[in-house]
């Protein structure tokens, strides 16, 4: 039996932040991961809206895990032509190359503000070659660790099917050429599925698990004749979640499951279906 931290991405719930909470504590679950309140991105919210996420936290008992910037979620310049199989969801977030100093600075600030370890980014949007750009994806990795390690903020590269570094096979060499333990990887087996990988066991093969800081959950079945995504429950889709979740705990990992529905919900009810999610996610831990 697992006793391991749960978290919710808190907009897979509700842009309301005081609803967020309440639902969070109703399930029992302690762990938040803030992406987008508010119906805004995190990357721009004030300083008053930071401190007010931060005292309905504390307020219901809550904590801040994590902060899912959209840095590096935007078009890399000069990087190649775009592959447009995949849909861009930007989650209130028009940023561009040009604003990427300023949204990682920010970003940086706010996981420091709100007492959160791991700020979350990517690998720019996928191109149709995207190992040409992994030595300037590397260089703007490790740029971002040099600004969040002296505020003692590490830097999670979520494997996003619509960004460059996409699977298992092709996020774990990236670990090769950035050592620094300020630098992991968000493992996101879905995303991993989506873009045509076996996450598990395959593609967490290619993972080197001690570098896995948090880890999102979700589940669907793809179809890859009308390449479209159908979420659902967590457990219920084609990511081998028990499988994926008894190794990470025999590998040692201790991180957080950071729920991430995408899951529309039974008759369009996006909460009750994050609701059910949460449960399962939970259930599958504790039974892990």
């Amino acid at each position: 039996m697992a006793d391991l931290p749960v978290a919710i991405i808190t907009d897979e719930f509700s842009q309301d932040f005081a609803e967020v909470c309440r639902t969070a504590t109703e399930l029992e679950i302690e762990g938040l991961e803030l992406r987008t309140a508010w119906d805004k991105n995190v990357a721009d919210m004030s300083d008053d809206e930071v401190d007010e996420i931060a005292r309905l936290a504390k307020a219901s008992g809550r904590r801040v895990l994590g902060v899912a910037s959209p840095v590096f979620k935007c078009t890399l310049p000069d990087g190649g032509e775009i592959d447009q199989r995949f849909e861009q969801d930007a989650f209130h977030s028009g940023h561009t190359w040009d604003d990427q100093p300023r949204i990682l600075a920010r970003s940086v600030e706010i996981a420091e503000r709100l007492g959160a370890s791991t700020l979350r980014v990517f690998s720019f949007w996928r191109t149709v070659e995207p190992e040409s750009t992994y030595d300037r994806v590397v260089e703007a990795l490790e740029g971002a660790v040099d600004v969040a390690k002296p505020r003692g903020v590490k830097i999670g590269l979520e494997n996003e099917h619509a960004c460059n570094l996409a699977t298992g096979a092709e996020v774990g060499p990236i670990f090769g050429r950035i050592a620094d333990p300020a630098f992991g990887l968000v493992w996101d087996p879905a995303n991993a599925y989506v873009a045509g990988e076996v996450p598990f066991p395959e593609g967490y093969s290619h993972v080197p698990a001690s570098r896995i800081i948090h880890v999102h959950a979700k589940d669907g079945v793809m179809n890859r004749e009308a390449d479209r995504m159908q979420w659902g429950d967590l457990g219920a889709g084609d990511v081998d979640w028990k499988g994926q979740l008894a190794a990470l705990i025999a590998d040692g990992y201790r991180g957080a499951f950071s729920l991430e529905t995408h899951w529309e919900g039974p008759g369009g009810d996006k909460h009750a279906g994050s609701v059910i999610c949460a449960k399962s996610l939970k259930r599958l831990v504790a039974e892990a």
